[in-house]
């Protein structure tokens, strides 16, 4: 085990797969600096740097991967994605459907998002859900430097594209990660952060965080939370959210993005109408607004989730629950 911070983590993913298969290939906007390392391990052949220009970055991808090779395309910002929509959901999630499964179509995008940095509207904005609802691709946003290593391995071995959205303020955080250049997550399986019995708490990137910071408080109320980290939203990981709540009977979902349309919306759907009978509160949604993501540091903290918001929630469903009564120890004289 080694401790690296997430943007390490992303790197020596990219390291071990180049490493293990020369048709892979890192191309955009400033990679040859941002990724030095590889430039200098694999050469500026496989290491590409490219213009600001994400329509053609996206379009040469989609062709590259058609071709046989299995590239790696850096877009920065999640917003920036929009430019590059036609080519990632018009040709890369559906050529392989149109060839009848004849050609495949290994790609795999990063991009940056959430808040944290405070980069305003035009630079943060969560656009998960919208590549979620197009056909043909996938898209994991993992929480952990671990995860981050396992799925973008797992994605550029996959023979469809996939996107994978790096949270913002999860770049420097840092945790245990396995040394084993064969370490895989599978997309498609969620990950139970923390068990517990009462109340289900389903996130993924920086939110699962919250989720176990509001977790602690709530034992403080004699509430036992359970958190899922869906890690991947495409293919999502039905079973392991259902058999949670069909435990605790309690469902809270958080999601920086908007609520409008998002995954917080098809965990809610899928809650009651696959585990309704187990249902002993409504579902609550907590997400961020359908609104522009703020440039100053103090609007932009106000429209996330929080611990507090979370806790607040999940007392009111739980409205006979009250704070641990602790034995005072007297020291003796």
């Amino acid at each position: 085990m080694s401790i690296l911070n997430v943007e390490q983590a992303i790197n020596q993913a990219l390291q071990e797969e180049m490493h293990r298969d020369s048709r892979v290939m890192v191309m955009g906007e400033g990679v040859a600096k941002s990724r030095a390392a590889l430039l200098a391990s694999f050469g500026p052949q496989r290491v590409r740097n490219t213009p600001l220009a994400e329509a053609v970055i996206s379009g040469t991808a989609v062709g590259a991967a058609a071709t046989g090779l299995r590239p790696v395309v850096d877009l920065l910002f999640a917003p920036f994605l929009t430019y590059a929509m036609d080519a990632l959901v018009n040709s890369a999630g559906k050529l392989r459907y149109l060839s009848g499964g004849q050609h495949e179509f290994p790609l795999v995008t990063l991009s940056m998002t959430g808040a944290g940095w405070c980069v305003g509207a035009q630079h943060n904005h969560n656009l998960e859900a919208m590549f979620v609802h197009a056909p043909g691709l996938k898209v994991v946003m993992p929480s952990t430097p671990a995860d981050f290593k396992g799925l973008i391995k797992t994605a550029i071995r996959d023979n469809n594209p996939v996107l994978v959205f790096t949270d913002l303020s999860l770049l420097h955080a840092s945790g245990e990660v396995p040394d084993e250049t064969e370490f895989l997550v599978p997309l498609g399986k969620a990950a139970v952060s923390r068990e517990g019995t009462d109340v289900t708490l389903v996130s993924y990137a920086k939110t699962v965080n919250i989720c176990l910071e509001s977790a602690k408080q709530l034992e403080e109320f004699g509430i036992s939370a359970e958190v899922i980290d869906l890690r991947s939203l495409k293919p999502l990981d039905e079973e392991t959210v259902l058999r949670s709540v069909r435990k605790t009977g309690r469902l809270v979902i958080v999601q920086e993005a908007s609520g409008l349309c998002g995954m917080a919306a098809e965990i809610a759907a899928l809650a009651v109408t696959r585990a309704f009978e187990a249902l002993r509160a409504p579902v609550v949604r907590l997400t961020g607004p359908d609104a522009p993501a703020a440039a100053s540091w103090v609007l932009e903290q106000a429209t996330v989730p929080t611990a507090g918001k979370i806790v607040q929630a999940v007392r009111e469903m739980l409205p006979h629950a009250a704070p641990v009564v602790r034995q005072q120890i007297v020291q003796p004289a």
